[in-house]
C-alpha cells in the first residue's frame, strides 16, 4: 500500500466505547458493495469519494462528509485520479441514540436523512477527534465527537423508518439470511436454498436483494467479514479466523476483508493489539500514582501538607472556526 501512496490505519480507542476508528489515503482502492453495524461518518479532507448509496453514485468531495446509516449497503471509491483523503468515525446504534435523545428532538430510532452533506466546520470536528484519541486524550475525543454527532443530527438527522416484514417475499428472503447465519461455513447453493423454502432460485433473489440491497452470495462475504471481525477482535488467528466463518483459507479473507473494512485483517488485529496493550500500561501507571490507604492515613495524621509539583499541561483541542479545515 505504501508504494502506491494509499494508506490506512482502522483503530479503536478504548475511551470512546463503541466507536470505530479510521485515516486513509485511498487512490485506486474500491470497496465492494458492503454495510456497516454502526454509522459511518466520514470527513473527506482532500480529493474526491463516490459511492453508491440508495440507488445511485453519491459524490463526497473536500469539506463534505459522506454518511451513511447501518445496515445501508453501499459502495466506495476515488472520484478522481489523485484519489482522496478522510478521516471516519463509526459510532454504533446505542451511542448515537443516547447523544441523540439527550440533545435533539427526534424521536425513534435516528439516522442520516441525506448520504452527503457539504459542511467543512464538522470536517474538522471529525479530524480532531481522530487526533484527540491517537494523542490519548480522552476528554478531548469524547467530547468533540458528541458535539459532531450532534451538529449533524440537527442539520441531516431524523428518525429512521421501521423495517416491517409484510411481504410473502420479505419473509421468504428473512428465512433464506437465517439459513446462511446458520450454515455460514458450509452454505447451500441458491438453488438448493430455493427449493428448501420452497421458492424458485429467481424469485428467491429477486426478495433477497429487495430486503438487504444485494444477492445472498454478497450478502454472505459480508456476514462473513463481520463474523472475522469479530474472532480477530477476540485474538483468533486470521488464519483460523478465516476457515472458521467459511473462507478457504486467509489469502481468500485478506481479499475480502481488505475491500469491505479498508485493511487487511492482520494490520486491523495488531491496532486492537495495541489498543489492548497500551490501555494495560496506562492502567498500570494509574496504578502505580494511586496513593495506598497507609500512606494516606500517614499524610492525614502529619500538620503539614506534601509538597507536589505542577504537572505539564496537556494539548488542547479547540474547536475548528466555521470556515476551517481539518
Amino acid at each position: 500500500m505504501a508504494g502506491s501512496g494509499e494508506r490506512a490505519r482502522h483503530w479503536q480507542y478504548a475511551e470512546l466505547p463503541g466507536v470505530d476508528l479510521l485515516q486513509a489515503r485511498y487512490v485506486r482502492k474500491t470497496f465492494v458493495r458492503h454495510t456497516h453495524e454502526n454509522f459511518v461518518i466520514a470527513a473527506i479532507a482532500e480529493g474526491v469519494e463516490v459511492f453508491h448509496h440508495g440507488g445511485g453514485d453519491q459524490y463526497a468531495g473536500a469539506g463534505a462528509l459522506a454518511l451513511v446509516n447501518p445496515d445501508t449497503p453501499h459502495t466506495g471509491r476515488a472520484g478522481v485520479p489523485e484519489g482522496w483523503r478522510y478521516g471516519a468515525v463509526y459510532p454504533s446504534p446505542d451511542v448515537v441514540a443516547e447523544i441523540a435523545a439527550e440533545t435533539t428532538v427526534i424521536r425513534g430510532t435516528p439516522g442520516f436523512v441525506s448520504p452527503v452533506l457539504d459542511d467543512p466546520y464538522t470536517v474538522g470536528l471529525v479530524h480532531q477527534v481522530l487526533r484527540a484519541a491517537d494523542e490519548g486524550n480522552a476528554l478531548a475525543a469524547d467530547t468533540l465527537l458528541r458535539v459532531a454527532v450532534t451538529r449533524l443530527l440537527r442539520l441531516n438527522g431524523g428518525p429512521l423508518p421501521r423495517r416491517e416484514v409484510r411481504t410473502a417475499g420479505a419473509r421468504t428472503a428473512a428465512r433464506a439470511r437465517a439459513v446462511l447465519e446458520e450454515r455460514m461455513s458450509g452454505p447451500p447453493t441458491l438453488e438448493q436454498l430455493a427449493a428448501d423454502l420452497g421458492t424458485s432460485p429467481f424469485a428467491l433473489l429477486r426478495a433477497f436483494r429487495d430486503a438487504y440491497g444485494m444477492p445472498p452470495h454478497a450478502w454472505l462475504t459480508d456476514a462473513r467479514v463481520r463474523r472475522a471481525r469479530r474472532l480477530l477482535d477476540a485474538g483468533t488467528a486470521p488464519a483460523e479466523a478465516a476457515l472458521t466463518v467459511g473462507f478457504t483459507d486467509q489469502p481468500h479473507l485478506n481479499r475480502h476483508f481488505a475491500r469491505i473494512v479498508g485493511v487487511p485483517p492482520g494490520a486491523y488485529q495488531r491496532e486492537r493489539k495495541n489498543v489492548r496493550e497500551r490501555k494495560n500500561v496506562q492502567d498500570a501507571r494509574r496504578r502505580l500514582l494511586l496513593p495506598s490507604e497507609t500512606w494516606q492515613n500517614r499524610q492525614l495524621s502529619q500538620t503539614y501538607a506534601p509538597k507536589t509539583e505542577e504537572s505539564p499541561t496537556p494539548p488542547s483541542y479547540g474547536m475548528p472556526s466555521e470556515s476551517g479545515s481539518p
